[in-house]
């Protein structure tokens, strides 16, 4: 099998083996047939075979250092090189050189976290931030349908979550809320600085990766030859434009005007998340244009729908319905339950909603989203205007955490000691 192994900027030379997992590119006229649109908004003349060959052979390759990370924290009890949660803590909250006797591992792990790139704007970040807040409820909206939900039509990430227990059962909203309180502390005022909590959370999230990839690639449990390995460099990729352009197009979708210059701004923001994550940087982009064309290639990669999309997009419908609404909380609760299925048919389409085994609504709910998003625009327009949007956004915020959460505090589960 090929193991190539990238991440923060280090690659090492791949070993011999097949150079695809079995499910890259399974479902050519699918693809094709799904993200038309896509080629169309993203000016794709013909498919890059290079571009689409490197993502397949990503889906064998991870992020070192994280993986170097976990081999440290398996050693025994006792070896000085033994990385220990205690120590990954506190090297995250104070930094690495005020520790005595820090594991290689783990000194190596934050030594590359903490060289900010040159890149890097903080003002940038901040404005990508606040544009990110004043899409409001739109933002939960196109993250939930057409990025998570949109991600279900897709066998590989969504296999790799039911086998983990992600997203399904009856704790499938809280576990949707945990993703969501990350997404939110990114964009919160200087969450992305050092001492941020969207730091803080995203640099738990190489370190979660390379714990399921520890605990899946090798049990016997994943066939790594057919979907690579469970945590991959391609998946990753794809996952983060998911969180910037195809949130900025999910948006526009919804009535939101986005200025070119705050549409660099989110990108920006996310292009600094993906980094720290360990995603590749050859695939880290500045602009939705380039992040389009490499959505669209990395569709073109996938393979059909399998029986976990569907098992995963119904946890989270019925979650709709039983999450803590309060008052009035099972009306409340079908309502925001067929506003879901109504919005995700605006966005998958009938054959979409078809894949997923869901109902096929009439798209009722979009209208009225549409014309209360060109209004918000507007407003948006003087920076009183804008400060308003983003309270308001901040609020929705809290809302949908509450909800998820069951009235209880947002927190993030803990790593395993």
């Amino acid at each position: 099998m090929l193991a190539e192994v990238v991440g923060h900027g280090k690659t090492a030379k791949p070993d011999p083996g097949p150079v695809h997992p079995r499910r890259f590119a399974a479902a050519p006229e699918r693809n094709a047939r799904l993200s038309r649109k896509l080629r169309l908004i993203a000016g794709v003349g013909t498919v890059d075979e290079e571009l689409l060959d490197q993502i397949g052979r990503g889906m064998f390759a991870r992020d070192e250092l994280g993986a170097r990370l976990v081999a440290a924290m398996r050693r025994d009890p006792g070896d000085p090189q033994r990385v220990t949660m205690g120590q990954f803590n506190r090297a995250l909250a104070e930094g690495i050189e005020p520790l005595p006797g820090v594991p290689t591992a783990l000194r190596e792990f934050f030594t590359a976290i903490d060289r900010t790139p040159d890149w890097v704007d903080f003002d940038l970040l901040e404005r990508g931030a606040r544009v990110y807040r004043r899409l409001g409820r739109s933002r939960f909206d196109v993250l939930l349908q057409l990025s998570l939900i949109g991600g279900y039509r897709f066998g590989g990430p969504a296999d790799l979550l039911v086998a983990t227990g992600g997203l399904t059962g009856a704790g499938a909203m809280r576990r949707a809320g945990e993703t969501q309180k990350w997404a939110i502390a990114v964009g919160v005022p200087g969450g992305m600085r050092r001492d941020g909590e969207g730091f803080r959370l995203t640099v738990h999230v190489p370190l979660m990766h390379a714990l399921i990839n520890d605990r899946f690639a090798g049990n016997g449990r994943w066939d790594v030859e057919q979907w690579g390995l469970p945590i991959n460099q391609s998946d990753q990729a794809g996952t983060l434009g998911l969180f910037n352009s195809t949130l900025l197009l999910g948006a526009r979708f919804l009535g939101h005007l986005v200025m070119r210059e705050d549409s660099l701004a989110l990108m920006h923001l996310w292009k600094y998340v993906g980094w720290l994550m360990g995603v590749d940087e050859r695939w880290l982009f500045d602009t939705e244009r380039e992040q389009n064309r490499f959505n669209y290639h990395v569709i073109q990669a996938q393979t059909n729908v399998t029986p976990a999309g569907p098992v995963l997009a119904r946890a989270l419908v019925d979650g709709h319905f039983a999450r803590h609404h309060g008052r009035l909380g099972r009306i409340r609760g079908h309502y925001e339950q067929q506003r879901l299925l109504s919005m995700l048919r605006y966005f998958l389409g009938k054959q979409g909603m078809r894949d997923l085994q869901l109902p096929v609504p009439p798209p009722w709910a979009v209208p009225p989203v549409i014309v209360k998003n060109l209004l918000g625009s507007v407003v948006g327009r003087t920076g009183v205007g804008r400060r308003y949007l983003e309270g308001v956004g901040d609020r929705v915020a809290e809302r949908e955490l509450g909800l998820n959460f069951g009235g209880q505090p947002a927190r993030i589960g803990a790593l395993p000691s």
